[in-house]
């Protein structure tokens, strides 16, 4: 069998065929996909040849290879699936509005049942808008068509390899190639994904691996648009997280285990992490880097959007974003100051429904997400969200010591292309301490400024003067520092080596 037939849709469609349920409702927009699935699901399911027939309200009834064409309306379609003589598969598109309309459409739906049941002739409804009247609702079988899984993406880009040789282009076939580009086309329809290569081609006439990075700048937009998911580039690699070395090592062990999802106990394949702390102390680049350490598209849940309105209720808008991104897996999902984004827009009731929603999502989310989460204040997070299970673990940030604090200089001095080999970091020691991550790159930028504007290269003595213009958040804010860190001593897992700072 191709890996084409063992997509999850196809699989669905071919169990409601091969199960003899006469009635079906796909609630889907992709008309083109869903002819395509039923065409491979005749061929699955009968050793002969059966026709597919497809009605529309401005089509009427005709076979899919354009022949016996008849205008007939919405009654007269179902009339004519009762009595045809034979097996074959029925596709009515949009047929909700006759349905929801007119009380005879519905009756003769009743009546298709019986004349249909275990004579090889199957009813599909197909339509961007989902409505099932009461009177068919224990008869009709309901699929809600989920984007495309990675096999059937696999088997759409071999579909289009005659396209885009006669568009002047060419498609790397090879399995590792094409497993690679549907990774990273996941999460989009089949009109999508279609778009996309387009772009991709206009770029390159090759479509391989050098074509990933357009087809996820394609991704992005598409994803964007949602206004409840945002697309992370990964820009940021573990080796750019200065210290947190247990953090990181536990990530890398991680990592393993991850890959190993489908071959090894749901119940060690790795949830998700949760990275709490002070503010600026590298949370969410930790949460960028795991990403790139898996190897894996990061997406935010913008909880800001979630509580706004503009998606409906909250709880249905986080809802729909978390099975969104289950159809993108395998992928980060990065839930941005958790605790701010609830806390500060909730309403009454809304808290405990999302939070219901959210325990359950995570332990039943499909093996191919992982979760990382931030928050400032883990103490405003209720008990059951933040216990062993919910989580893989929960991991406190502080204030960097004194080596991690030097690496994270190294590491932003790295990362502009300056070498520092001639400079004496060790001074650096005194006069930041009890400074964050972003407080040191702050100074690295200050002083390279004070040197570009001077036309001169960085000295380790620009470093030094900068210091003198950062006030540190530890002594601005220094009661709430020291609250989140009494709070984080014996409730969370450091993710640097020694006991936090004093």
């Amino acid at each position: 069998m191709s890996e084409a037939t063992e997509s999850r849709a196809l699989r669905t469609l071919v169990d409601i065929v091969e199960s003899g349920r006469p009635l079906a409702y796909i609630h889907s927009a992709e008309e083109q996909r869903v002819r395509a699935l039923l065409r491979e699901t005749a061929r699955t399911c009968f050793s002969a040849a059966v026709p597919l027939w497809i009605w529309s309200l401005t089509e009427g009834m005709r076979r899919d290879d354009g022949t016996g064409v008849e205008q007939l309306g919405p009654r007269a379609a179902l009339d004519f699936v009762a009595t045809y003589d034979g097996a074959a598969l029925f596709l009515f598109e949009d047929f909700h509005e006759p349905m929801r309309e007119a009380p005879d459409i519905r009756r003769r739906l009743r009546d298709l049942y019986e004349l249909c049941f275990d004579r090889g002739k199957f009813l599909l409804i197909c339509s961007p808008v989902k409505f099932i009247p009461e009177e068919i609702e224990r008869s009709i079988a309901y699929v809600e068509l989920a984007v495309p899984d990675l096999l059937e993406l696999v088997g759409f880009l071999r579909r289009e390899a005659p396209a885009i040789t006669a568009a002047g282009g060419s498609l790397d076939a090879t399995e590792a190639t094409l497993f690679q580009l549907g990774r990273a086309l996941q999460g989009l329809t089949l009109d999508e994904v279609r778009h996309a290569i387009r772009r991709a081609l206009t770029t390159r006439p090759v479509l391989d691996q050098e074509s990933i990075p357009t087809l996820l700048e394609e991704k992005r937009m598409l994803v964007n648009r949602t206004g409840m998911i945002e697309y992370i580039p990964s820009e940021t690699t573990i080796e750019h997280v200065g210290g947190l070395e247990i953090m990181k090592k536990w990530l890398m062990e991680r990592r393993k285990l991850f890959q190993m999802r489908d071959r090894i106990s749901a119940e060690i394949v790795p949830k998700g992490v949760l990275v709490m702390g002070i503010s600026g102390c590298g949370k969410s680049l930790s949460i960028k880097a795991i990403a790139s350490c898996f190897e894996l598209p990061l997406y935010r849940i913008d909880m800001i959007a979630i509580f706004s309105g503009r998606h409906g209720t909250a709880e249905g808008a986080f809802a729909q974003a978390c099975h969104m991104l289950e159809s993108m897996a395998p992928a980060v999902v990065w839930f941005d100051e958790i605790e701010a984004g609830i806390n500060t827009q909730a309403k009454e009731g809304e808290l405990s429904r999302i939070f219901g929603f959210f325990l359950t999502w995570m332990q039943e989310k499909t093996r191919g997400l992982f979760v990382g989460a931030t928050a400032n204040r883990i103490d405003l997070l209720p008990a059951e969200m933040i216990r062993k299970g919910r989580f893989d673990e929960v991991f406190f940030v502080d204030l960097p010591l004194e080596d991690e604090r030097l690496e994270i200089f190294r590491v932003h001095l790295r990362r502009r292309g300056i070498d520092f080999s001639g400079f004496d970091l060790v001074p650096l020691k005194t006069f930041t301490k009890g400074w964050t991550g972003a407080e040191i790159e702050q100074c690295v930028v200050s002083a390279l400024t004070t040197a570009r504007l001077q036309e001169r290269q960085l000295t380790g003595e620009d470093l030094l003067n900068a210091t003198a213009n950062v006030v540190p958040l530890s002594k601005t804010m220094k009661e709430q520092v020291d609250h989140i860190r009494k709070w984080a001593f014996d409730r969370a897992v450091r993710a640097s080596p020694r006991e936090f700072g004093r």
